[in-house]
């Protein structure tokens, strides 16, 4: 087993990148904000517009996400996923704090709650999460890959998944948020897998052990480019569809309980722990779960911005006049 050390490290990485990821939400909301400030009718994003690519704040708030996204590719090297994926939870704390301060957009009291909430719940499994184990080459995980237990659960997932793409998603896809959703959360969870693959190929190879030498690694490689792209055109899917807030904490629920199931399966990951342990770490997730669900049920209760209700004043003072 690799020792706390590299738990530690993992965390600090997953930590980092939710600081990035949620920071990069609010940088690129100021660039669209000063993009639409100055932009011609029927360039802005919401008019299907592009004239934020002009405005070097959207673009540094594009930089913090890929960099955040890249320190949380890198946690999947060093921490195990039921440790690394939950954690992505904080990046929805950090948004809607900074939200708050830097956008006035007021976070309702309940919002603070399922802030806090999630941040109880991180820590919990932060403090009972296992250990990695240790493994020295790709070929580790290929072998753990081609198990029976993974290889029938790779395949039950491909089965649904063309299942809802040709059946499930011509009839209801319109309807039902949860075909597109559940599409992107079952290849998501191999995505993970890939990703925890391809992660810890590219730390062997740094460590002088070059892993791609290996077929399985640019197996791996291939086929996280595959699930990415399944993944992303789905979603943007459900959000083009379906309204964000209701989305976003179903689409982070199935994802993040259909990743830890896929690595609990392959990796063994709960395999060396005893059941009071487990059971402190459903709990911490549950925990998330519901901070999630609060913060984004209550994201619009907050009350008006300054920018609204400045222009609310205005309005009224015109109605007097």
């Amino acid at each position: 087993m690799v020792g706390i050390e590299d738990n530690i490290l993992g965390f600090g990485l997953a930590l980092f990148s939710s600081i990035f990821i949620g920071s990069s939400f609010i940088i690129k909301k100021k660039g669209l904000r000063r993009a639409g400030a100055s932009a011609s009718p029927g360039t802005r994003a919401c008019d299907g517009g592009f004239s934020y690519l002009k405005e070097p704040m959207w673009w540094a708030g594009m930089i913090a996400m890929l960099f955040g996204e890249g320190l949380n590719f890198a946690a999947y090297a060093y921490a195990p996923a039921i440790l690394v994926t939950p954690l992505g939870a904080l990046s929805i704390i950090f948004s809607a704090v900074l939200a708050h301060f830097i956008l006035r957009e007021r976070l309702h009291m309940f919002g603070w709650v399922g802030c806090i909430l999630c941040l109880v719940g991180s820590i919990t499994i932060v403090i009972h999460a296992p250990l990695e184990k240790d493994i020295e080459s790709v070929k580790q995980v290929w072998h753990l890959a081609t198990e029976p237990g993974f290889i029938v659960y790779f395949f039950v997932v491909l089965a649904l998944v063309a299942i809802l793409i040709f059946v499930i998603v011509p009839r209801y896809g319109q309807k039902n948020m949860t075909v597109y959703i559940g599409i992107c959360s079952l290849m998501g969870s191999l995505t993970v897998v890939a990703v925890k693959a391809v992660a810890i190929a590219m730390k062997l190879s740094f460590q002088g052990s070059n892993q791609f030498i290996y077929f399985q690694t640019w197996f791996f490689t291939l086929f996280l480019i595959f699930c990415c792209v399944i993944q992303l055109i789905y979603l943007n899917k459900a959000l083009d569809t379906f309204n964000t807030a209701v989305v976003s904490p179903v689409y982070y629920v199935m994802f993040t309980t259909l990743t830890i199931v896929a690595n609990m399966i392959m990796f063994k990951e709960l395999d060396t722990q005893k059941v009071s342990p487990i059971a402190t770490e459903l709990c911490g997730f549950v925990t998330i779960l519901s901070g999630t669900f609060l913060l984004h049920k209550t994201k619009d209760m907050g009350g008006s911005t300054a920018y609204q209700r400045s222009t609310d004043a205005s309005s009224r003072q015109v109605g007097e006049v």
